[in-house]
């Protein structure tokens, strides 16, 4: 069994605060405002040599009919089946609320360990006025103050006392990363949990739902892979609200940090100009991207509806039109596992390495069909050509006259290797060496 600690407790308490300092990033969304956290945010621990999962959790709120309260309370009671120890957070300086004692007895009827977390006990007072909890009736309670770590250490001696063994150091090092990106409420949390066949992500009608990154493992064809789902991008213009701002930063992060960017569209818009922001900034940091079209069900169909589709996005995207697409409807399950084959396939193309003898054989031939255009009266001669050892697909041309290659021809080279070899999403970087 993992090493999986929850924590949990009513909101604004300081749980994602203390998520970070446990996973030693800022990981999680901190604000003031209660309610920030919804989905159940991962993250990976580390305390005297014990390796543990980390799971950060919404405030949990007992008879509110909102919509969000309701669906964090099913994302809490996962985290507490999922977990081998739990956390009850509660705060020291507002001290011991209806709330608490409500959450206390939902938590009794669980048999596994669990420690009461009195933070925000950062003075003299505050310690004292943590032994208020003692009410509650859960055994000992530990007071810390996660903003600056004081207590922790006395808890996580405690808490990993509980494991029965040392723990996996970081199950997410070498796995493959696909992140679902796009504008806000196009689909990109149904989308995963359709995928997953679990809600894994809080799903409404209302734009920004999705606050954090939310990284899932996902196993497909016998391959693990980590499918994160991200906060909506709008443009820097309309957003407001520091937690957008926020979120925002997690997403374009997760983008940076991923090996394939699924961008999502809504079918009922097109492709706006903030898709083609957000596919620009992928591909300029060399990631595999393909195109999702959601709610295809949607649109009305005509005959070559889709082909008339397909061509204004290539249109639009200009020399990214090696980006391939796919229609789909999340709602209907249309075409969804299709999509995260296309992904996978991008991945492998992106970490396809090509035998040099079948490089050459098959290039130099092109070459020889369409030699580079003679500059100032010398010719140029391509002799060579092979793949370097990089981490995204890079092709080294071999030529007497490396200089005078200009940006067309480079263009030609890459169409053809393109209808050779596939490489379809995935960018290709073409170089020219001295012989």
């Amino acid at each position: 069994m993992s090493n999986i600690v929850a924590i949990v407790g009513r909101p604004n308490v300081g749980k994602s605060t203390f998520f970070n300092r446990l996973v030693e990033e800022r990981k999680a969304i901190m604000d003031n405002v209660s309610g920030v956290t919804r989905d159940r945010h991962y993250g990976y621990g580390e305390w005297i040599g014990k390796h543990f999962t980390v799971i950060d959790t919404g405030g949990y709120v007992i008879g509110s009919e909102d919509i969000f309260e309701a669906e964090i309370r099913k994302q809490v009671k996962l985290a507490l089946e999922e977990a081998s120890v739990i956390l009850f957070m509660v705060d020291a300086f507002t001290g011991l609320t209806d709330l608490d004692k409500e959450f206390a007895i939902e938590l009794r009827a669980s048999e596994k360990p669990i420690f009461v977390v009195a933070n925000k006990a950062d003075n003299q007072d505050r310690l004292f006025m943590a032994n208020e909890f003692y009410e509650l009736g859960m055994g000992e309670v530990f007071p810390i103050a996660a903003i600056s770590g004081s207590g922790t250490g006395e808890l996580l001696d405690k808490v990993v006392a509980c494991f029965p063994d040392d723990g996996e150091e970081n199950p997410e090092i070498g796995i493959p990363k696909i992140a679902i990106l796009g504008r806000p409420n196009v689909g990109k949390s149904s989308f995963l949990n359709v995928l997953l066949g679990k809600e894994r992500s809080i799903v409404t009608d209302e734009a920004g739902t999705t606050r954090d990154a939310i990284n899932t493992h996902y196993k497909l064809f016998g391959k693990d892979f980590i499918i994160t789902d991200t906060a909506g991008i709008r443009k820097k213009s309309k957003v407001k609200e520091d937690i957008e701002f926020y979120s925002v930063l997690r997403s374009l992060r997760t983008l940076e940090e991923s090996d394939v960017c699924i961008v999502m569209l809504d079918a009922t818009k097109g492709l706006e100009s903030q898709d083609l922001n957000i596919l620009s900034l992928a591909v300029k940091n060399k990631k595999g991207v393909m195109i999702m079209v959601n709610k295809w069900d949607l649109v009305e169909k005509e005959t070559m509806t889709m082909k008339r589709f397909t061509d204004d996005i290539m249109e639009r995207l200009g020399e990214m039109s090696y980006i391939p697409l796919i229609f789909t409807s999340v709602l209907t399950k249309q075409r969804i596992f299709q999509a995260i084959e296309l992904a996978v396939q991008i991945y492998e193309d992106k970490t396809r390495k090509i035998a040099t003898s079948q490089l050459n054989d098959i290039m130099l031939k092109e070459i020889e069909n369409y030699p580079p255009p003679a500059w100032k009266g010398k010719y140029i001669k391509i002799k060579y050509v092979t793949q370097l050892p990089t981490r995204n697909p890079t092709f080294a041309f071999f030529c007497n006259l490396p200089q005078y290659i200009k940006v067309p021809y480079e263009r030609y080279l890459e169409n053809k290797l393109r209808k050779h070899f596939g490489f379809s999403g995935v960018p290709i970087k073409v170089i020219f060496k001295k012989k």
